[in-house]
């Protein structure tokens, strides 16, 4: 297991995200230090750690863990709607619905 690609993959979102490296070990539950080790790549952490900072972060286990990417799920779409927020669901659901009735309009 590649730690310190695991440990990029964390900073660059958490950073993406605006949070600082405190904001976000309060929200995961440990120490500031703890935080920096694993985004070095010093340390591991254990699942329910990273259960934690994948649901704060908004990404899978999966991408955190091996890099891959939710296009290169087959249910692309379906993954980046769970990773949304409710207010971003929403707004996705209403471009989408305008974009189905407008591809329909067009069949005519």
């Amino acid at each position: 297991m590649d730690w310190r690609a695991i440990g990029k993959r964390i900073r660059q979102q958490r950073e993406y995200m605006g949070l600082t490296r405190e904001q976000f070990a309060e929200q995961i539950d440990v120490t500031p230090k703890f935080c920096s080790d694993i985004e070095a790549g010093v340390k591991g952490m254990s699942v329910p750690t990273l259960c934690r900072i994948a649901k704060v972060l908004r990404l899978s286990t999966d991408y955190i863990l091996w890099g891959k990417s939710e296009q290169d799920n087959p249910d692309s779409v379906m993954m980046v709607l769970e990773n949304c927020t409710e207010r971003e669901r929403l707004y996705a659901e209403q471009l989408l619905k305008i974009f189905v009735a407008a591809m329909n309009s067009s069949d005519d």
